[in-house]
């Protein structure tokens, strides 16, 4: 009896632990709360009624009555709600009024007014604006990784999915978009109430709606139809992108069907363009949202945004099934959404574009992009650890959206495609309408597959950083002896990637394709043996292999395999960023090939690491030497070429015309005195040229500003215009002036805008003067990422520090970090990353 009475008394201690530590809550959502809630709850049902004004600057009043299921009575129920105390009314449980206990952006409810089983929660209260994008005419929710709980009271986690039933009264000539087919509507004087079906099961970031003053467009063409919202008026952007926009929606969701062997999972795919949007698109269960300029195209649309706009549209979709109907445990996980999501995404280019060599579009759409934050020292793993869902913002980048799906090409090839194929069947039926890990992946994974994927998962997802690939070649009469290929971690630790690749041993008549499987440190290439000595070697030719390689090409332009050519271009420009290869010599290959190369793809990348060269790794003197590069440009446009070239090239001849020469050429193509063959040049391009014919200090820059303003038809590029005009004033007062601006978070409400203006502000030709805005964008680092949206904190940083190259800048770079020691982790990780041309700089400088 003593010992049981020992054993009761220990079980009560416990449980009056856990009552206690539910109590002591923080700001935030902890791993540690979303499990206990996770455990304590089930069943979840939000029914929210939003009641619009027309005047933005009113407040929007809400009901929300919470239903659930509670599994235990020992801990108070915790509902996020990171807003004002004073913003909650009146809240009611279970039917009887009880008291508002709200500390560290938590609703409390008391568990003595809570009960076993089926509970209800209904709240009074003003919604949050900080996710509400609350314009004149319009306005969106953007609730991704934690901002539901900035705009009603949830359950802000994604293992906690739900059903919504959802009324929107909204002014009259308002349209809104949910997610759920509309039930009824009915019109009260100025305003409509819209009342909505039960929406699928989806998590809090989920869930969205859009209102405002939209065109609409609804295509019923597919198994069911699409409805579309925009704000676009440009008839022959609409005229062009519409049918395509819809198309690619329909081929998207057949090729996921059939891959996927699981149908389209939810009710409707509805979907909307907004102007100044945050992201790229975001995958809202039901009602996607995509930024307007994305998707928008005219005739003289090259095929690089072509692709760019089927691939974000692929990648939403394919976030249907990848993510929105398996969704990741915890946001840690929350590069297995996106990895998949750009891995679909490549797969259906193939039916949409067979035109298109996809390999050369992969390669070019994703090394660079991962190289440019792998080979820094804020680089991180493709998984990372979040203790808390207030940092998980932190956690996107390059990493997750542009080397993770390199991970999984390499794994696809480990496992092949058809047990890889079946791996991915196997997890959507395992946790359709639920939630899944990695380790949930690799299990299923490591039973289809002979190889260890676990240990395989180590170093590609678990750890960061590249290899260097270095070589070691015995020739003997002429012949090759022996050849070893090495592997060593960048970061100088032990890691080992393995990986396959090729290499190419160039004679005058053919190129011998080596294949090669790098799974060890050092591995020996066998069947190079007794093969003559080839003239160059060209390393990873099939462009599957990770890391930088070595370079010794003479002539890359004379590669005729695309592929081959779009990589050793990247690897010449990784090559160079070590100090393998001087700074002029790299430029002057890609000058020549500035005249010659005739692929988009490699010719985009081309034009990339000319300016980038230009304005970051040359001096002021070396600089002025090469304004060959703008008559280069110049001579092969007026000489004519295909018009998706020509537009390529055009890109970067409006960037490096700072000369007084290129700004006369740049001010005669604005004004329309010199028209240049298959050059299409739309009003967001004179726009555009505007913009760098001010910030190149051409004489009439006043005046080309004010024509542009009166040429640009729509309302919502014209207020974008306006608000721009402040950071490209000639009067440093009056940028002084803008910049202090921006210390308030209203005035980064528009964070793409906010982006174009500190790019116009921090322009390289404005360092002698801008050079002192730097302290505030780092002081202001942390409150940006409080405020803004996941992607804002590092283009805050890329879009103003990011343009620099100066000693000077860097020492100011290097003292805030000096003097914050204890600085948030994941922000130094995105200083460091846009930084690191600027460190590099300092060195391969010419």
């Amino acid at each position: 009896m003593r010992y049981l009475l020992y054993i009761l008394s220990f079980i009560l201690i416990i449980k009056c632990k856990n009552a206690q530590e539910s109590k002591e809550v923080s700001k935030g959502i902890s791993l540690t709360l979303a499990k206990s809630r996770k455990k304590q709850l089930s069943d979840v049902v939000y029914n929210l009624n939003f009641s619009i004004p027309k005047e933005k600057e009113k407040n929007i009043h809400a009901n929300l009555e919470i239903n659930f299921t509670l599994k235990d009575t020992v801990n108070d129920i915790i509902i996020d709600f990171n807003e004002k105390t004073n913003h909650l009314q009146e809240i009611n449980v279970n039917q009887k009024r009880s008291e508002i206990n709200h500390k560290k952006e938590h609703l409390i409810i008391d568990k003595k007014v809570l009960k076993f089983g089926r509970n209800k929660i209904n709240i009074s209260f003003l919604a949050g604006e900080l996710s509400l994008n609350r314009n004149d005419e319009y306005l969106y929710t953007l609730l991704v990784p934690d901002r539901a709980s900035t705009l009603f009271p949830c359950f802000d986690q994604p293992d906690l999915k739900a059903h919504y039933n959802l009324t929107i009264t909204a002014p009259k000539n308002w349209k809104v978009l949910t997610g759920a087919h509309e039930k009824s509507r009915i019109t009260k004087n100025e305003f409509t109430e819209y009342k909505y079906e039960k929406t699928d099961k989806m998590s809090t970031y989920l869930f969205s709606f859009i209102a405002g003053e939209f065109i609409e467009k609804t295509d019923q063409n597919g198994p069911f139809p699409m409805r579309f919202l925009y704000r676009e008026t440009n008839q022959e952007k609409i005229n062009e992108s519409i049918p395509t926009i819809f198309k690619t929606h329909q081929n998207s969701i057949s090729f996921l069907e059939d891959y996927t062997n699981h149908k389209f999972p939810f009710q409707k795919m509805d979907f909307a363009t907004l102007p100044p949007f945050q992201y790229g698109g975001m995958e809202h269960t039901g009602a996607i949202q995509y930024r307007q300029s994305l998707l928008f195209l005219d005739k003289s649309a090259t095929i690089t945004s072509k692709l760019r706009r089927a691939k974000l549209i692929a990648h939403e979709t394919s976030h249907m099934w990848f993510g929105n109907l398996v969704t990741m445990k915890w946001f840690d996980d929350v590069w297995l959404k996106e990895v998949f999501a750009n891995f679909m995404a490549d797969k259906i280019m193939n039916p949409v574009f067979p035109k298109i060599n996809h390999d050369l579009n992969f390669l070019m759409s994703h090394y660079p992009s991962a190289y440019s934050e792998d080979r820094t020292r804020g680089t991180n793993p493709i998984k990372q650890h979040l203790d808390n869902l207030k940092n998980a913002g932190g956690l996107y980048g390059r990493i997750i959206y542009n080397k993770a799906p390199i991970m999984m090409r390499q794994l696809e090839l480990v496992m092949g495609t058809s047990q890889f194929q079946k791996g991915i069947q196997k997890y959507i039926a395992n946790f359709a309408n639920s939630n899944a890990d990695w380790s949930d992946l690799v299990n299923i994974f490591d039973d289809l597959s002979e190889k260890n994927i676990k240990e395989w998962s180590n170093t590609w997802v678990k750890s960061s950083g590249r290899p260097i690939i270095s070589d070691s070649i015995i020739y003997e009469n002429g012949k090759i002896k022996d050849f070893f290929v090495k592997q060593k971690a960048e970061d100088k630790s032990s890691k080992v990637w393995n990986q396959f690749f090729s290499i190419g041993l160039k004679y005058d008549d053919e190129i011998k394709i080596l294949d090669v499987n790098l799974n060890k440190e050092l591995v020996q290439i066998n069947n190079a043996k007794g093969l003559p000595k080839p003239r160059e070697i060209i390393y990873n030719y099939n462009g599957i292999g990770y890391g930088v390689f070595p370079f010794g090409l003479l002539d890359i332009n004379s590669i005729k395999n695309d592929v081959a050519r779009g990589h050793s271009f990247i690897n010449l420009y990784e090559n160079m960023l070590l100090g393998k290869i001087p700074v002029t010599n790299a430029l002057e290959t890609y000058i020549y090939a500035l005249k010659h190369e005739k692929n988009e793809l490699i010719l985009n990348y081309i034009c990339g690491r000319v300016n980038t060269i230009y304005w970051t790794f040359l001096t002021n003197q070396t600089r002025e030497k090469y304004s060959k590069i703008s008559e280069v440009l110049y001579s092969r446009l007026v000489n004519g070429g295909p018009d998706n070239i020509q537009k390529t090239l055009f890109s970067i001849l409006k960037n490096i015309s700072n000369h007084k020469s290129g700004k006369e050429i740049l001010y005669l193509i604005w004004e329309r005195k010199i028209e240049i063959k298959n050059l299409n040049l739309n009003e967001n391009d004179f726009t555009n040229l505007a913009i760098k014919l001010t910030i190149y200090k051409h004489p009439e820059a006043s005046s080309i500003l004010d024509k542009q303003l009166k040429k640009i038809s729509n309302k919502d590029k014209k207020e974008r215009f306006l608000w721009l005009l402040p950071s490209l004033s000639s009067d440093e007062n009056v940028r002084d002036n803008f910049m202090i601006s921006l210390n308030k978070a209203e005035n980064r409400e528009k964070e793409s805008w906010v982006g174009d203006a500190l790019t116009n502000i921090n322009h390289p030709l404005r360092h002698g003067v801008s050079t002192k805005y730097l302290p505030q964008i780092l002081d202001l680092l942390e409150e940006v990422q409080l405020t803004g949206d996941i992607f804002f904190p590092k283009r805050w940083l890329s879009n103003s520090i990011g343009h620099y190259s100066s000693s000077d800048a860097l020492e100011r770079v290097d003292k805030f970090i000096s003097l914050n020691k204890n600085y948030n982790p994941i922000l130094l990780k995105k200083l460091l990353i846009v930084t690191d041309n600027l460190k590099r700089a300092q060195t391969i400088k010419e």
